[in-house]
């Protein structure tokens, strides 16, 4: 197939540090063109990828001080993504919302991966745009009140062959919490479960700016550098030491989390999670034998001395099995093989299937 892949601005593709949405777009990207699909990566241009890269502008809009409304270069890339529309058999978004009015404009289909939540404004548009065809990363993060058009489930995956396994955790013990510091991802439960439990907490994520006032007065008082510690933003070998020499890594979010790739990350790197039972959780872990789900703080606290008990080869044996790249790809390609499909059944007619087909 000749696949358009359309990424946020925002962030490199792939990111160099916290970036979910870039990561998988770029596994993704890889992973079809190793199968021998002619992808094009419509991304920042520092991005790196076996596909085609087109931009509109030379690097991340977070690195350029000088972009002012990002918007604007949303549109850009749109218009160029669009423009061209003819030379590929299907558009695959990640842009959320704003590539929805481009979308019906131009013949070939496009499918938009939902890798956010749904808001009070942007409902409208999407429900506007309920016909096109939509992937959720969970079952959860599905708005059944929208009645979107979402044609499957496809979780998001990792390659697992590049996150160290730890079989035992390090000692002295500790917890990890790795995730944007920001009050949906809870990492000030994660210190109070910390404090209450008197386990040593390392902490790792950025802090974007609108979160700064929540670090500064929820957060940094916290943070002593001996029981309760703070690394900054880490890179992928760093996140993966930090997570694999856990006994357990914390993921104590205040908000029905669409997907949540570090769950898998820990479990991969052979650490059981302990997390809030609420939007992808109870998808993502297997209660009982990868980590725990909580309903509260005391629960959570409970649950450590439970995950230090676990498997650890287990749990990376379930991110083989259920979250790799090639799993979230075969998920991406049947989905696009359907909606050519039904376009060629209610058309008549559709590019050459010898170019429709994956040659791996």
């Amino acid at each position: 197939m000749r696949i358009a892949q359309v990424a946020p601005l925002w962030e490199r593709v792939p990111p160099p540090a916290y970036g979910g949405i870039e990561l998988v777009v770029g596994l993704l990207c890889d992973e079809l063109v190793r199968r021998g699909h002619e992808v094009t990566l419509f991304a920042s241009g520092d991005s790196i990828s076996l596909a085609k890269l087109e931009s509109v502008h030379p690097q991340a809009l977070r690195l350029d001080s000088s972009v002012k409304e990002y918007s604007i270069y949303e549109m850009l890339q749109l218009s160029r993504v669009y423009e061209q529309a003819d030379k590929f058999d299907i558009i695959h978004s990640h842009m959320g919302c704003a590539a929805l009015p481009y979308a019906n404009l131009v013949k070939t289909p496009t499918v938009h991966t939902l890798h956010g939540i749904f808001t009070p404004d942007n409902e409208k548009l999407f429900m506007h745009a309920r016909r096109q065809p939509f992937i959720s990363i969970s079952n959860d993060q599905r708005e059944p009140r929208l009645n979107l058009n979402c044609v499957a489930t496809v979780y998001n995956g990792i390659n697992p062959t590049i996150y160290e396994f730890y079989p035992q955790p390090d000692n002295p013990p500790y917890l990890a919490f790795l995730g944007r510091i920001s009050p949906e991802k809870g990492p000030h439960l994660a210190i109070e479960i910390a404090k209450r439990s008197g386990w040593h907490l390392k902490m790792a994520g950025k802090v974007d700016v609108v979160d700064v006032e929540y670090f500064e007065q929820e957060i940094k008082p916290h943070i002593d550098g001996k029981q309760i510690e703070y690394l900054g933003e880490a890179n992928h070998v760093q996140k993966n030491a930090l997570m694999g020499g856990a006994v357990a890594t914390l993921f104590p979010i205040t908000w029905r989390e669409p997907f949540g790739l570090v769950m898998i990350e820990s479990m991969a790197s052979g650490t059981p999670v302990i997390a809030m039972k609420m939007g992808s959780t109870p998808e993502v872990i297997a209660h009982g034998k990868t980590g725990f789900l909580t309903q509260n703080v005391e629960e959570a606290i409970a649950a450590i001395d439970q995950a230090a008990q676990l498997n650890r080869y287990a749990c990376r044996e379930h991110v083989l099995t259920h979250f790799s790249v090639q799993q979230m790809t075969d998920g991406y390609e049947a989905v696009y093989q359907q909606i050519l499909a039904e376009r060629f059944s209610q058309n008549g007619h559709v590019r050459s299937q010898s170019k429709l087909r994956s040659t791996h």
